[in-house]
């Protein structure tokens, strides 16, 4: 018999006739009880600690404390990802639920006052690992969004975003904090300055609702540019676009018939059973917000999909509210056509693990020509069409379209700047030459110049006294070179990583990768940072509102930078 088993011998594995352990069953060796095993040990301590309880000692000491760090480990990160309340641990039925997992059913977890102190220790550690890199970093973008509590209290959120030494892509959390209103500029600047980032700041991203408000005023206060959420912008000009066009009927209607089935238990489950009778999900209508177009789209999408179960119910109930007529579907499905292509924009530039910025024009430029009228198109299509085409011109001249065509110009999948007019890629072009310019100029050392009695000028001095045209020119033509070389590289597909195709060509274009790197850090919306108000949905939203304002930094903070290093 081999006696060196689980829980340190107390148990041990019986050889088979062939001489090999048994591993699926264990013998107590105080009393011979036999246990079928999984490589589990609770069951095995639970016996030793009910029958045995005098050799149980040294095990069960170890065990808990063994255990307990663990649980209150977990408890730490579950708090953190989830932006649950530290007195979250004060809960019986949690505590029942860790004595049933831990199988110890002396088993309290640790107090409030441990979960708070572990979490600041872990904010700490996680904070000072992001200083590092940020520390790295050269140059260093930031999204900005507001939120307020249901105690009215306002929160500004910010996250940085930029390219690491190794072309990778890196955007996390810096502050979710309390700030008054009229104080976002200096609460943006003391954010910088606390993470000691001041010096590499490129561009603040915000929302349209704080471009055409306060935000304009907080822009020009600070010293780097402003880049306005696309997301936001998008927003307004299909906002504006629905209003003005022949849709308003038929979604009137659409909200009627689901606040028909979402208002009334009885017909919700009656939608169910037919739903499942006709061979559908099943699925509950639900009620679009119309601040939130994406919601009106989603709204659309189920009426379309249930549309013969509607018909049936609503014709068996006699009821007032009518469905839909063929007429009125068609013009639904025509309106859901039209804002596809616009949610498949949104949620492209939406993105916060891939470049993004330098995918605005492209993607714009695909929905103007999505939006040109065809000549079968009817009245309300063709209004719908030059209402936003009109209203996102507009916009989009407003937004920062410097940066944006720089930073198409140096992603390699858009650099034949086709998403252009080309009396404006000369431009461009002309742009990307100054700042190559101005980067050599501020490369070179600076030269002290002491003064001491004139020496007698040689011949040769007489001569370098005219060298500083001809170095200008040669500048001028090592610039013509470099860009030439960049542009003489085959276009990268558009399934092409623009990080790595800089990462695997950096040597070859140096003087250019550094500002690459700098215009492709900058997202294209604000999304990464409004997602830090919204990491648990809306009851979280009610959480938070009980937490201190430090709280609330340090969990919503936590949860981002947790969350990251899952993925």
């Amino acid at each position: 018999m081999e006696k060196d088993g689980p829980l340190g011998g107390k148990f041990y594995f019986k050889k088979l006739p062939n001489g090999v352990l048994d591993k699926t069953r264990v013998t107590c060796t105080i009393c011979e009880a036999e246990f079928r095993y999984h490589r589990s040990n609770s069951s095995l301590g639970y016996h030793l600690r009910a029958k045995h309880p005098a050799e149980s000692q040294d095990y069960r000491g170890l065990k808990t404390e063994e255990v307990s760090e663990k649980l209150t480990s977990a408890l730490v990160v579950w708090i953190a990802k989830s932006c649950r309340p530290a007195s979250m641990v004060e809960d019986d039925g949690l505590k029942e639920v860790l004595r049933a997992a831990s199988g110890d059913m002396c088993y309290n977890p640790p107090s409030t006052e441990t979960i708070v102190s572990r979490l600041r220790a872990v904010y700490e550690d996680q904070r000072a690992q992001r200083h590092t890199t940020l520390l790295g970093a050269m140059n260093v973008a930031l999204t900005g969004d507001h939120w307020t509590s249901v105690d009215s209290d306002n929160y500004c959120a910010v996250t940085a975003h930029f390219i690491d030494n190794d072309w990778a892509l890196q955007s996390f959390a810096l502050a979710v904090s309390k700030t008054e209103e009229r104080h976002y500029a200096d609460h943006f600047l003391s954010v910088a300055n606390e993470w000691k980032i001041g010096d590499k700041l490129t561009t603040l991203g915000t929302d349209s609702a704080w471009l055409y408000g306060n935000m304009v005023d907080v822009a020009s206060l600070l010293p780097f540019e402003h880049m306005p959420c696309t997301a936001h912008i998008l927003h307004s000009a299909i906002t504006v676009a629905l209003n003005d066009s022949g849709f308003e009927r038929v979604l009137a209607k659409c909200r009627e018939i689901v606040g028909h089935f979402e208002d009334s238990p009885a017909n919700a489950q009656e939608l169910n059973a037919q739903q499942a009778a006709h061979g559908h999900d099943t699925e509950a209508l639900v009620q679009d917000a119309q601040t939130r177009w994406n919601s009106t789209l989603e709204m659309i999408k189920q009426i379309q999909r249930n549309k013969s179960v509607l018909t049936s119910i609503l014709a068996q109930q006699n009821s007032t509210v009518t469905m839909l007529t063929e007429q009125e579907l068609d013009r639904l499905q025509k309106l859901e056509e039209l804002l596809e292509p616009c949610r498949y924009v949104t949620e492209l530039l939406g993105g916060e693990r891939y470049v993004s910025c330098s995918m605005v024009l492209p993607a714009l430029r695909h929905l103007f020509w999505v939006m040109e009228p065809l000549d079968d198109d009817p009245v309300y299509v063709v209004t719908f069409k030059m209402v936003f085409t009109t209203d996102l011109a507009q916009r989009r001249a407003s937004s920062n379209l410097t940066w944006l065509k720089i930073a198409t110009a140096l992603d390699p999948r858009f650099k034949d700047l086709k998403c252009l007019p080309k009396d404006e890629r000369r431009e461009v072009w002309t742009l990307v030459h100054d700042l190559l310019m101005a980067e050599t100029q501020a490369q070179q050392p600076s030269v002290q110049i002491k003064e001491e009695p004139s020496p007698k000028k040689s011949k040769m001095s007489i001569f370098l006294l005219g060298s500083s045209d001809s170095d200008t020119e040669e500048e001028e033509d090592s610039i013509g070179r470099c860009l030439d070389r960049y542009k003489a590289e085959p276009k990268a597909g558009a399934g092409e990583c623009p990080l790595q195709w800089w990462s695997k060509r950096e040597g070859a274009h140096a003087r250019l990768a550094s500002i690459a790197r700098k215009y492709l850090s900058t997202p294209a919306t604000t999304v990464p940072c409004e997602s830090l108000f919204s990491l648990s949905g809306d009851v979280t939203e009610n959480k938070r509102a009980s937490l201190s304002s430090e709280e609330v930094n340090r969990i919503v903070c936590l949860s981002n930078w947790l969350s990251a290093q899952k993925d």
